[in-house]
């Protein structure tokens, strides 16, 4: 294939990926990360992009040049600039330079192709400072390497067996087809040169059975790619894990959420990983100085760790609570991680320590290449150096060698993970090498090389499975009414996985170094909820730039202003299902999800599966009638109440126990509730540090709900949504599941780990979250009387209902609410029938603040309460700083939340009922919920929808599948 060609059919691959290069607004800054000094962390002050002046490339001894006195290039002199700025950045401590774009890319192959006296300086960029995969400056460079490789172009700096060699660091997509080209190439040693690239690329994806096709028409390169992958010379080439790993202890007491390393309110920096990390710990707390605080974290302390020579540990006692954040991740391998060679401003590696570590943190240290460990850290102090030995299972004191605690590996199959560089890398890697055996007729059995996931040691099969068992046993392939076993690795098919708009960019990031062009998953749906309401200029890119990239892949773009994730991803899914989400509150209503971070959340659109080692399940059943006054948010804070006093939870976060930690939470006991009030209990399970969560329902709601949004699907596609093929499928899928209802249930003998039942003829008033933490909770009569400045009534946590019972709370006050009430429904469909019913009338009336439909206060990017102020929020947690600085906010119900804003103080029981007989008496009219079905502008624009016979049939495909 000719280069010409070649560029046509990348062009066509690539049609996917905008090519528009957008002007950024340039942000000084240099390098904090590995050692913080000139020469460190990835960066030098002489030589741009992050390079040290030692760092060799074409197999030459020249060093990259100092700055020369005269600049031959525009870009050269830009990037020079930019680099010291950024190096100026972080009160001097400095953040590396960004890497080149597909422009900046562009201008250095100029350069190069003329007889530039700064040739080494260029090279030694396109080395080290593209990102791999399908980045569209990857594309830039793929294109001239593969020119290079293929004599159609020479250049004196670059030789055409370098060229083979740099395409064979990109690590897929781009130039895969080059090499697989070259395997026929007319000179042996280019062939063989080719071979050798292929030999440790993993991302080829299909063009795997292209080499395979020339291994049997007797390609002699091609046989060894494929005897290489067979080998897994890819992963036995890489070093071991060290049998002693020498760490300094770096200490953060107390719970570390990831709102502590990655700040909600930095959210816009996040695919800026060197930058982001400057705000990681930001806030002072114990142990930790913040250079500058409330902006610019402890660097200072980093750097004199660094200076003991060791690589950091990071040590908590609760690490890596709260959302699933893995800018969090990325925050903490910056400074204590490995440079991951020819990939620019990320780390792989590194090792976290834990009392406890919440199950996604823990994954996406995983999928990082991190090793991360729960043991006791009690008698871990900052600074001490010590010695992790990860085989037996002990850390000792690095100078005396005394034992200091111990501790047992989740699985074996992490010290494999972290030799892969990463859990993604192993899984794509081990089917790469049982798929080259089965292709070479040696059979799929990798277990001699891998260390291969098996059930824990005495586990045997239960009597009976549990919902969430059985629906991730389905998404497996195994027969009707089987499950998986607690503690069994297992690879489920992902139906549905989310997208929000502050982790988008690094899941967009994620699958560009995946080299994915198209969705495996069958509906893949990004939204822009955290940040439309106050965007900044990288907001606006990313809502012009990131909708283009995922519907070009097969995804559904939500637009600015439509509203929460949640709220609408929810109403695309199919019962029974398994999905994911990079947002921790991605829980389902119906199905079950896992929540991860973007690097997973990629994976699992990419490839349409997700690794899962199967939690074991919690059962909270509830029984009784739920008491007047009490609501649904009452019921999601009842459970970790009833926890705290069983002894199964506690506040205190040295040894803190969390019986729902890592478990699946399933609920029972509530089989009439509406899909949106289930999604309150599902939703609430992030805060309980759970892997997921099950509710069971009755059809009749389902039913209710999925005929509801068939409607809604249609009127998507007859707005312009897209992508309409992907909305088609999933409505014919949901029109497939209605025409035979059929709902999964737990088997009467399913085993749990631990068994919670809470009686609604015993709670009789509300239970609330304390400051500031969600599982600190009390009931409504311990906490009266507690002044409230203010109020936010918003969240996926709350739906149209609550706000039509906050507004005929509201409606028929005297004076104006003595507090400032926030007002921020979760979706544009909810905000215009509100508009229409007169309700935004009454919050104007009140002096209420309304919001645009999204997310507003909860994550604490956009607008803030007013800092140290004490408030009732409706929103999903309530984190230290999280709504605003220094804040003390209750969790509570809707209802609840505007009686405070009226009473300008938390209620007593007595007038907070007084308040909620109001409320009941109109209860069937406040607690409508949104049925499109039934709204007559949405149901003509979907009558106007066909759906067509391909997608009804590929519906039908999927459906026989699963």
């Amino acid at each position: 294939m000719s280069t010409s060609s070649l560029l046509m059919k990348q062009r066509r691959m690539a049609s996917s990926v905008s090519r528009q290069i957008l002007q950024r607004r340039r942000i000084a800054t240099t390098a904090v990360g590995c050692r913080l000094t000139d020469a460190s962390l990835g960066v030098s002050r002489s030589a741009p992009g992050g390079l040290s002046t030692s760092a060799r490339f074409g197999g030459s001894n020249n060093r990259v040049s100092a700055y020369s006195s005269r600049f031959f290039s525009t870009f050269l002199d830009d990037y020079r600039q930019h680099t010291e700025e950024r190096s100026a950045m972080a009160e001097g401590y400095g953040v590396a330079p960004n890497p080149l774009s597909a422009e900046q890319v562009s201008a250095l192959i100029e350069d190069l192709r003329k007889a530039d006296s700064n040739h080494e300086e260029l090279v030694a960029l396109l080395v080290h400072r593209v990102p791999p995969g399908v980045d569209e400056a990857a594309y830039v460079k793929a294109t001239w390497l593969s020119a290079l490789a293929k004599n159609e172009e020479t250049s004196p700096y670059i030789s055409r067996e370098r060229a083979v060699e740099l395409l064979g660091t990109m690590q897929g997509g781009y130039n895969v087809q080059t090499l697989i080209d070259l395997l026929e190439d007319s000179d042996a040693a280019i062939a063989d040169l080719a071979a050798d690239q292929l030999s440790h690329t993993l991302l080829v994806f299909e063009s795997f059975y292209d080499i395979e096709a020339l291994h049997k028409n007797g390609c002699k390169p091609a046989t060894k790619v494929l005897e290489s992958w067979a080998n897994a010379e890819w992963f036995l080439k890489k070093p071991e894990v060290p049998e002693v790993m020498t760490a300094t202890v770096f200490k953060v007491t107390g719970e570390t959420n990831t709102d502590d390393l990655s700040p909600a309110q930095d959210a816009w920096s996040r695919p800026d990983i060197p930058l982001h990390a400057v705000a990681m710990l930001k806030n002072t707390r114990e142990g930790i100085e913040p250079i500058k605080d409330g902006e610019i974290g402890p660097l200072h302390q980093i750097k004199e760790l660094q200076e003991k020579g060791f690589p950091l540990a990071y040590v908590g006692d609760v690490v890596g609570t709260g959302s699933s954040r893995k800018s969090a991740t990325n925050s903490v391998l910056w400074f204590m991680g490995e440079d991951i060679p020819h990939v620019p401003n990320i780390k792989s590696g590194g090792l976290c320590l834990g009392g406890k570590i919440a199950p996604i943190f823990f994954n996406t240290m995983e999928d990082s290449g991190a090793l991360p460990i729960e043991l006791d850290v009690n008698d871990l102090g900052m600074g001490d150096v010590i010695d992790v030995y990860p085989y037996e299972g002990k850390v000792t004191n690095h100078e005396t060698g005394a034992v200091i605690t111990e501790f047992e590996l989740k699985t074996p199959v992490i010290m494999d993970e972290v030799r892969a560089g990463g859990r993604i890398p192993l899984i794509i890697g081990r089917g790469l090498t049982s798929k080259a055996r089965v292709a070479l007729g040696q059979g799929e059995a990798v277990a001699d090389i891998f260390r291969m996931p098996a059930l824990p040691e005495g586990a045997k099969a239960p009597e009976g499975f549990t919902l969430a068992q059985k629906m991730v046993g389905k998404a497996c392939g195994l027969p009707d009414g089987e499950g998986i076993v607690p503690g069994q690795y297992c690879e489920p098919k992902m139906t549905t996985v989310g997208s929000q708009d502050t982790t988008g960019p690094m899941t967009r990031d994620e699958l560009r170094s995946l080299a994915c062009l198209g969705f495996t998953a069958d509906l893949v749906m990004q939204s822009f909820c955290h940040t439309a309401a106050y965007p900044k200029p990288v907001d606006v890119i990313t809502h012009h730039t990131l909708p283009d990239f995922i519907e070009t892949r097969g995804g559904v773009a939500l637009r600015p202003g439509d509203g929460i994730i949640h709220s609408w991803l929810n109403r695309m899914l199919l019962p029974d299902t398994v999905g994911t989400g990079g947002d921790s509150h991605t829980r389902f209503p119906i199905g079950i999800s896992f929540p991860a971070g973007s690097g997973l959340v990629a994976f699992g659109a990419a490839t349409g599966i997700m690794p899962l080692d199967m939690p074991e399940s919690v059962l909270v059943r509830f029984s009784g009638t739920m008491q007047p006054g009490v609501t649904l948010r009452d019921l999601v804070q009842a459970i970790p109440y009833t926890a705290l006093q069983m002894g199964l939870l506690t506040t205190e976060k040295k040894g803190k126990k969390n019986i729902f930690s890592g478990r699946i939470l399933e609920i029972e006991g509530l089989p009439d509730l509406k899909c949106e009030q289930a999604f309150e209990l599902s939703d609430a399970s992030a805060e309980r540090s759970a892997a997921g969560c099950t509710i069971k329902l009755n059809k009749e709601p389902i039913i209710e709900y999925l005929n509801s949004n068939v409607v809604m699907l249609k009127w998507m596609i007859s707005e312009g949504y897209g992508d309409a093929r992907t909305l088609e499928r999933r409505i014919a899928r949901m029109e497939e599941w209605l025409a035979d209802p059929v709902l999964m249930e737990a088997d009467e003998k399913a085993e749990y780990s631990t068994v919670i039942d809470i009686n609604l003829d015993e709670l009789k008033e509300p239970v609330l979250a304390l400051p500031n933490d969600p599982d600190a909770s009390a009931l409504l009569s311990e906490v009266a009387g507690n002044k409230i400045d203010e109020v936010f009534i918003g969240s996926c946590m709350t739906n149209i209902g609550h706000f039509r019972a906050a507004g005929k709370l509201l409606k028929n006050l005297a004076n104006p609410i003595p507090t400032r009430l926030w007002i921020a429904p979760p979706t544009k469909m909810d905000e215009a029938q509100l508009i229409e019913e007169g309700y935004y009338s009454i919050f104007g009336v009140a002096g209420a603040r309304t919001e645009m439909p999204g997310c507003s206060l909860c994550m604490g990017n956009q607008a803030r309460v007013a800092p140290k102020s004490t408030c009732v929020s409706t929103s999903t947690r309530n984190f230290p700083n999280r709504l605003g600085q220094g804040a003390d906010v209750y969790l509570a119900s809707a209802e609840l939340a505007a009686v405070a804003s009226i009473e300008g103080e938390l209620p007593s029981v007595e007038t907070y009922l007084k308040y909620m007989d109001d409320v009941n008496a109109t209860a069937d009219d406040t607690y409508r919920y949104l049925n499109f079905d039934e709204l007559p502008n949405f149901v003509k624009s979907a009558d106007s929808v066909e759906i067509s016979a391909e997608m009804r049939d590929a519906a039908k495909k999927l459906d026989m599948a699963e």
